[in-house]
């Protein structure tokens, strides 16, 4: 493997039309928008990456030889600051010839610039505030117990939610609208269905609502979807979520 590193230059992730190819959606949502002078990052040829350095995550987009490349380069040059990384599948294996890793999870970053057909039980969908995170909260921990985020998140600028009844029931289904760490984009988030009631279109009334308002207000929406989710799959295409960017994340093991 072969990358040059230089510390920092974050110019050179968008110096080299990377975000413009399919398969780096991430760095143009994720990274491109905006761009803070003092990112750390990498470039070699074919691959980008930069660092978020409150969770010791190097994200990494290109092709996976070349991206495997600038997370070891990281990891080596930031020994105590790099602690996991996301890159496009089969970056695992390849940095793993190199660093042990461990607790591998294969993720499909997903975004769309169009509102989905409206649902037919979008109607239901109703904005929650702060007085209801407790109840958020006890919801995600019976139906959701690995959410991505919780409510109180600092993250989170929406939640919502369907009850059951005539509207001031019980919670039934649960969302929201989150945003990526270094850009601030939208990003969808920690949607939630009563186990007993799932196949009656509450998940996919929360997505379409949620997707609708994040398109009007940011122009397009994004998410992630654990590869061998089959009917999130489903879904998120029929919603008009594009998959170009097949990702794999794994923790670094460190001494």
């Amino acid at each position: 493997m072969q990358a040059t590193t230089l510390l920092p230059r974050t110019g050179d992730l968008f110096h080299q039309g990377l975000e413009r190819q399919a398969g780096a959606a991430l760095l143009r949502f994720g990274a491109a928008r905006p761009r803070p002078a003092g990112r750390i990052s990498w470039s070699g040829s074919g691959a980008a990456a930069w660092l978020d350095d409150a969770r010791g995550h190097v994200w990494s987009v290109g092709e996976p030889d070349a991206a495997a490349g600038l997370v070891v380069r990281a990891a080596h040059g930031l020994p105590d600051r790099v602690r996991e990384f996301t890159g496009p599948r089969g970056t695992d294996a390849l940095v793993g010839r190199h660093l042990p890793v461990t607790d591998v999870v294969e993720w499909v970053f997903r975004w769309t610039l169009e509102e989905p057909p409206v649902h037919r039980a979008e109607e239901r969908v109703a904005e929650l505030d702060a007085s209801h995170h407790e109840e958020l909260l006890a919801f995600l921990e019976e139906h959701s117990p690995a959410h991505s985020t919780g409510p109180g998140s600092s993250d989170v600028s929406l939640w919502v939610g369907i009850r059951d009844g005539e509207g001031d029931g019980r919670l039934v289904a649960c969302g929201a609208l989150s945003s990526l760490r270094d850009s601030g984009a939208p990003l969808m988030a920690s949607v939630a269905t009563d186990a007993a009631l799932r196949g009656q279109g509450l998940g996919a009334a929360l997505t379409s609502w949620l997707t609708r308002y994040a398109v009007r207000r940011h122009g397009f929406c994004t998410l992630w979807q654990l590869a061998d989710n089959t009917p999130a799959e489903r879904l998120y295409t029929r919603l008009g979520y594009r998959n170009e960017d097949p990702c794999v994340a794994a923790r670094i093991v460190t001494p």
